[in-house]
């Protein structure tokens, strides 16, 4: 891998984490359970696209 790609992987791997963060953070103030859900499922998502890139470290 390139020193190019690997800063892409780096990159990648801290908006995934930065959005996982904010899922949580969101879903955890929210009353509205069908809502809530929603963005429990998009965090779960996040975690799914941050363990795919961190596999390829």
């Amino acid at each position: 891998m390139t020193e190019k790609e690997l800063l892409y992987v780096q990159d990648a791997l801290g908006h995934e984490q930065y959005f996982q963060t904010q899922c949580k953070e969101i879903s955890g103030r929210l009353q509205d359970p069908e809502l809530k859900s929603c963005i429990e499922q998009m965090s779960r998502k996040h975690t799914e696209i941050f363990n795919s890139f961190f596999g390829l470290l």
